[in-house]
């Protein structure tokens, strides 16, 4: 697995949408960041949670320069089931996320439990923010489905580093320090 570091570029990368068009990280940088959230798909009850909350903080997110987008690796058939059961009118939600892409963004990925509605292969959830010149600024990338960034406590820190330009942390690579 790779991993990508903070002010380090994040890969350019597109996926279709619910909405019939594409997102494009290149093309769609906000003012501020862009927030890639990645959740485990339709499966999943704690991304429908998270993918609720999100949307319900779309306009904290948009008045501070923020692109918000949810994607997974979920099939097109399941991404559209999972928006209009989950209410996802206003969020982007963006599928077929690739494997190879998704371990390219350091994803973990899980294979599906047999019995179970999950698909064969899945990835776990995490949260990017990434600036404007498509360098990573913060990530949580995580092994396990629970325990997902507050984002109140996101907005709080994207407010304090958007105010006194806090710079990216954790991106000293391993043979510099050596």
């Amino acid at each position: 697995m790779s991993r990508l570091l903070p002010a380090r570029a994040v890969p350019d990368f597109t996926v279709p949408m619910t909405d019939g068009g594409k997102f494009q990280l290149s093309q769609r940088l906000g003012d501020n960041f862009t927030l890639l959230l990645f959740y485990r798909g339709l499966h999943c009850p704690i991304c429908k949670m998270q993918l609720r909350d999100l949307q319900n903080r779309l306009r904290d997110f948009a008045k501070r320069g923020i692109t918000v987008v949810a994607i997974s690796m979920d099939n097109k058939q399941r991404a559209q089931q999972a928006a209009e059961e989950w209410r996802m009118e206003d969020l982007m939600i963006g599928y077929g996320l690739s494997e190879s892409l998704a371990r390219d963004l350091g994803l973990y990925i899980s294979s599906g439990r047999p019995g179970s509605d999950e698909p064969r292969v899945f990835s776990e959830p995490a949260v990017l923010l990434v600036k404007p010149d498509q360098t990573l600024y913060f990530a949580s990338i995580q092994s396990m489905p629970f325990t997902r960034p507050s984002l109140d406590q996101l907005l709080q820190g994207i407010d304090h580093a958007i105010e006194s330009g806090y710079p990216a942390r954790g991106a000293l690579a391993a043979h510099a320090s050596a």
